[in-house]
């Protein structure tokens, strides 16, 4: 066999490996999405503090133009500047750090106000901005809320396969913001 039918037939098997992995991953998250979505909306986006959190955000009425602003300036910045510390260091920020550390399968938590803004963030997002992304629009629904799930992908920065969990966050049977659970579903086998 010529070394280029070698290498092609490795990168064939690397492939059929890959979309295995994936497929099983899948299957683990819908499971676990099925055993556990109820106690995530009870211990995630019932959360007093993250509700009020998303309340005072929302209370502000910040133009989205200048919401899409900040995203362009922090998708451009890179590292953590000081103009993101508001988000990463807030009370709902260290309710989030305290709910991840009591779910071994979450490695990311970040709440969206009404228009898909941070609120809060327990590490930098790749942007500011969620609101034109599946995770704020299927999960907070026009205010209507409901649960998305993202397909499994890999996390360079986390070095696992995540999947990426949306809640809305209700009050009074409106969903006010949204919530993402990065979920390692290595750790929910």
């Amino acid at each position: 066999m010529s070394q280029f039918r070698q290498r092609a037939a490795t990168m064939i098997a690397i492939v059929g490996l890959a979309v295995a992995a994936q497929s099983a991953a899948a299957a683990d998250i819908s499971k676990f999405m099925a055993s556990e979505v109820e106690k995530l909306k009870q211990e995630w986006a019932a959360n007093p503090v993250l509700i009020e959190a998303v309340l005072a955000q929302n209370a502000k009425h910040v133009p989205l133009t200048s919401i899409q602003d900040l995203d362009a300036k922090w998708q451009a910045t890179p590292g953590l500047a000081d103009f993101m510390m508001p988000i990463l260091d807030n009370p709902a920020a260290a309710e989030l750090y305290k709910l991840e550390a009591n779910a071994g399968y979450v490695v990311e938590s970040f709440v969206m106000d009404d228009q898909g803004a941070l609120v809060a963030a327990t590490n930098k997002t790749s942007d500011y901005w969620q609101g034109d992304e599946d995770k704020f629009t299927e999960s907070y629904k026009g205010g209507n809320g409901a649960v998305h799930v993202s397909a499994v992908k890999f996390d360079a920065s986390a070095q696992k396969h995540l999947a990426q969990v949306s809640l809305p966050i209700m009050k009074d049977g409106k969903a006010i913001g949204a919530i993402t659970l990065g979920v390692d579903v290595g750790a929910v086998r």
